[in-house]
């Protein structure tokens, strides 16, 4: 975002998706083929109208986004699932398809990763030298970002406050991989289990995921880019990695772009459910900012450590932690214990009247029928054989495809 904009006038909304042959089932690192059909010429970056289409770390791994920031986003589940249309379009004639999802249930890491090979590849190069990208961290995440802007310090202290209250709230409304390897996990969203340590070799990137409390650009240099570099430096002797890219929290400041990245989101099994999410988010976020469930200062208080409290369990329960901490849940105007699918129904009745209708439903059944973890785990039932995984997953992309939500 080079032109400079206020809080909530414009979005950016990233959708990953990861590429699979359509009868192996295994992970297709075909994205390169993928956009030279697309494009004409190998191309890292495809602008196709309203979204845009990009490569990824991994080779099987395609990033649709929001080509530029947009004011409208109830329009926006209509604008994806068109490219997905295309995508799949496309890919038929090699075989492959996209498919939705935080992981793929099968997949293995070690044997199946390829990086992409092109345009940047000595930045990925470089990670994979430092972290080796072969791993579930890395090659197998596929996660929604919503970017929002922010135009000054003020604007900045008031939305990175905000945002570090919801953060741990995120994955009992989006989790969507709770099944890696063949094996139920235990982790309603195993996504964002091997985001907390995946790059535990440098602590400084992702640091305890909830971002600690900084509330200015000079506070945000001083306390997460400089340690960042300085831990980098041994590792990157050509200087060729920026801090913005190696900040890893789960909402990372974009300075070089006035707006803050929130990374928490498992995608989910179609644009209506996604746009949906990020926008119940957004509302709520709308809430803090305006300072109607608490004041600036009640937010700012909590150390990061207090929050990634909250959030780590939810990473394992999603929807059915219950929240103990009654002063965290004092923010949001509850006065005891909670269940977070109650907290969240809770905070959508607060924000309906500002959500277009179009994304009631959406956000209602999954408010009653649970987190796209919580489905897939009801229609897998107790047969984790591979032709039962392959069969829901089959019905996750035929979602996708059509732009409707699962029910197990």
């Amino acid at each position: 975002m080079s032109k400079k904009y206020h809080l909530f006038e414009v979005y950016g909304i990233e959708l990953e998706y990861m590429l699979v042959y359509s009868k192996s089932f295994k992970s297709a690192p075909i994205v390169d083929k993928l956009l030279t059909k697309k494009a004409g010429k190998l191309t890292s970056d495809v602008e196709n109208g309203n979204i845009a289409w990009s490569n990824e770390l991994v080779a099987h791994v395609v990033e649709l986004k929001t080509n530029g920031p947009t004011n409208n986003l109830n329009g926006l589940s209509d604008l994806f699932h068109k490219d997905v249309l295309e995508i799949n379009a496309l890919l038929k004639p090699l075989e492959a398809n996209l498919l939705p999802t935080a992981a793929h249930p099968l997949l293995n890491p070690l044997k199946d990763t390829e990086l992409w090979k092109h345009s940047y590849s000595e930045v990925y190069e470089l990670y994979n030298r430092i972290f080796d990208c072969h791993g579930h961290g890395w090659s197998n995440v596929q996660s929604t970002h919503i970017n929002l802007p922010f135009f000054d310090d003020k604007e900045f202290e008031k939305l990175h406050a905000a945002i570090r209250i919801i953060l741990p709230l995120i994955p009992g409304l989006c989790a969507s991989s709770p099944i890696l390897e063949g094996k139920n996990t235990g982790f309603k969203d195993a996504r964002l289990e091997y985001y907390k340590t995946n790059q535990k070799k440098i602590p400084e990137l992702t640091g305890l995921v909830i971002p600690e409390r900084v509330f200015t650009k000079e506070d945000y240099y001083t306390t997460i880019f400089e340690p960042i570099k300085r831990a980098i430096r041994p590792h990157d002797i050509k200087n060729i990695l920026d801090h913005h890219f190696l900040n890893s929290r789960g909402a990372i400041a974009r300075f070089d772009r006035n707006a803050i990245e929130i990374r928490l989101v498992d995608i989910q099994e179609c644009p209506k459910a996604d746009i949906a999410i990020c926008v119940l988010i957004i509302e709520v976020l709308k809430l803090l900012v305006d300072k109607k469930l608490a004041t600036l200062q009640q937010q700012k208080k909590w150390l990061k450590q207090e929050l990634f409290d909250i959030l780590n369990p939810i990473i394992k329960d999603a929807e059915n932690y219950t929240i103990f901490n009654v002063e965290y849940l004092n923010m949001f105007q509850i006065k005891e214990t909670i269940s977070v699918k109650n907290l969240w129904k809770h905070l959508y009745n607060l924000v309906k009247e500002n959500i277009h209708e179009s994304h009631h439903n959406t956000i209602e059944i999954i408010l009653n029928e649970g987190t796209l973890a919580t489905r897939i785990l009801k229609a897998v039932g107790d047969d984790y054989s591979e032709k039962n995984i392959k069969v829901v997953y089959s019905k996750l992309a035929v979602c996708l495809q059509e732009n409707k939500l699962f029910l197990s």
